[in-house]
């Protein structure tokens, strides 16, 4: 397919009109200089591709920081209403399943540790594991055992002594969604999650200590517990091997679906399954037990990350304070109840490489944030910075509450590791005050801060389009990948 036809429709929304088998028109969230990059690797093709899915309602959309992926773009969205035949894809939630990020408050102030920083950083990267078939902090777990982290999520992980009850509330879906079958995933899944929950991985996953260096709107901050100087802790893992398992064992059962249903699709990638059919309900099963594993892994990371820092500044918890504000999926399909043209729809929403952004009005916000909206987490490379923004109506209203996950990539991973060598990326972070442990060379020049658009250009972009309100900037100071 070629480039698409765009109609701008606003300062931030451009339209592709529906053509050929498009069954709705496609929509992109972006300024001019952002939507380049989506143009140029084809991830606009890929948005016109998705409007073919049966059953897709209102728009297939990309978020700011898009750009190329499986099937789906990496930051797109869609809705389908199995009501009418509606599908659910494989490649419109990815391979990582829940892939996600959670962010710790603390009462630390970053002048009163700054000097302790590299301490810091050497015990997050010795006390959590990370890099390529890294094994987890807690020993390989039995058949039975990993099918109760399957169907219980974060729970599990509370209930093993990582972590707390309040942790469960501010986890989206509490930590657990209640769809998940262990029995759906495969012997081959299993096997390659049993030794590895409680890891961060490899590639763009990190764990990063910050400093709150701005904060935009003090209401929300409040709410939320964000005060400017002082540390938080950020985890971006997900569902490891066994997610990725999972995608990929239900991607051969979807090809076969497709056709199986008589759907016609421009690109394989995009194979489906109607919502309500076996092959459907079995692939929410299994996708809902990977979603549950990510939530229990990053758990368990923000569990060993509070006993690294407090063992190595010798505080107690008290002293400490370190408080989930809120964790968030990036790569799951839901059942959502949506407003359309008037009428209350179940809906499967897609997110893949975006988040939920919901306004405080929604039931399945946080209590103590309905007055504020859902915290929402956008993270950026490990040289500038990450946002913290809140859900809206208008996320609501034009993109199934959904906001963009990170800055998105401008290079690949072999472009970014040519860009630039270890040493002078090391060199430059450094002199940034940016401490940075890594398993790999090659994942540093791979994740490298020119291998991502402009954070700050996408924070723009959320918030001048509505679908999130910017509430702090996070700088990062110490940063751990595999």
């Amino acid at each position: 397919m070629s480039t698409p036809v765009l109609n701008r429709i606003d300062a931030t929304t451009w339209e592709i009109p529906r053509t050929g088998g498009m069954r709705v028109p496609g929509r992109i969230i972006a300024n001019e200089e952002l939507l380049k990059p989506i143009l140029h690797d084809k991830a606009a093709e890929q948005v016109a591709n998705v409007a073919w899915l049966p059953g897709i309602v209102a728009y297939s959309m990309a978020m700011p920081d898009a750009h190329w992926g499986y099937g789906f773009p990496i930051g797109g969205v869609a809705a389908t209403d199995p009501a009418e035949g509606g599908v659910i894809s494989p490649g419109g939630v990815g391979y990582d399943i829940n892939c996600g990020c959670r962010v710790m408050t603390t009462a630390l102030e970053y002048s009163a540790v700054k000097d302790r920083m590299h301490d810091i950083v050497a015990g997050l990267f010795r006390d959590i594991p990370a890099g390529v078939g890294s094994q987890g902090a807690i020993p390989k777990l039995s058949e039975s055992e990993m099918r109760r982290v399957l169907n219980e999520g974060a729970h599990w992980a509370v209930s093993q002594g990582y972590g707390t009850l309040e942790d469960l509330d501010a986890t989206e879906d509490h930590g657990r969604i209640e769809s998940a079958d262990s029995s759906a995933v495969s012997a081959r899944a299993l096997a390659r999650g049993e030794n590895q929950v409680g890891t961060l991985g490899s590639g763009n996953h990190f764990g990063e200590v910050g400093v709150i260096e701005k904060v935009f709107d003090r209401r929300i901050a409040e709410a939320y517990g964000l005060r400017e100087g002082f540390i938080t802790v950020m985890i971006h893992s997900g569902s490891r091997g066994l997610g990725y398992q999972v995608c990929d064992d239900f991607i051969q059962m979807m090809l076969r679906a497709a056709q199986k249903y008589g759907i016609t699709l421009p690109d394989k990638q995009l194979c489906c399954a109607p919502v309500e059919s076996p092959e459907g309900r079995q692939y929410i099963s299994a996708m809902s037990a990977a979603a549950n594993y990510a939530w229990a892994n990053r758990q368990i990371m923000m569990e060993l990350a509070r006993r690294s820092i407090q063992h190595t500044l010798r505080i107690k918890p008290e002293e400490f304070q370190g408080r989930l504000l809120y964790d968030v999926c990036h790569n799951i399909a839901k059942m959502e109840t949506h407003t359309v043209e008037g009428r209350a729809r179940r809906l499967c929403v897609h997110r893949k490489g975006a988040t939920r952004a919901f306004p405080g009005t929604r039931p399945e916000v946080l209590e103590r944030y309905r007055a504020v909206g859902q915290p929402v987490l956008i993270p950026g490379d490990m040289g500038t910075g990450s946002y913290v923004c809140a859900g809206t109506e208008t996320a609501l209203e034009k993109t199934f509450g959904s906001c963009c996950h990170g800055a998105g990539r401008m290079l690949s991973r072999k472009a970014a590791s040519r860009a630039k060598d270890p040493a002078t990326l090391m060199r430059e972070l450094k002199a940034k005050e940016i401490i940075v442990m890594a398993r790999s060379k090659r994942t540093l020049t791979e994740e490298s801060p020119e291998a991502y658009k402009d954070i700050d250009a996408v924070a723009d972009v959320v918030a001048e389009s509505g679908i999130g309100l910017k509430v702090a900037r996070i700088r990062p100071v110490g940063v751990i990948k595999g």
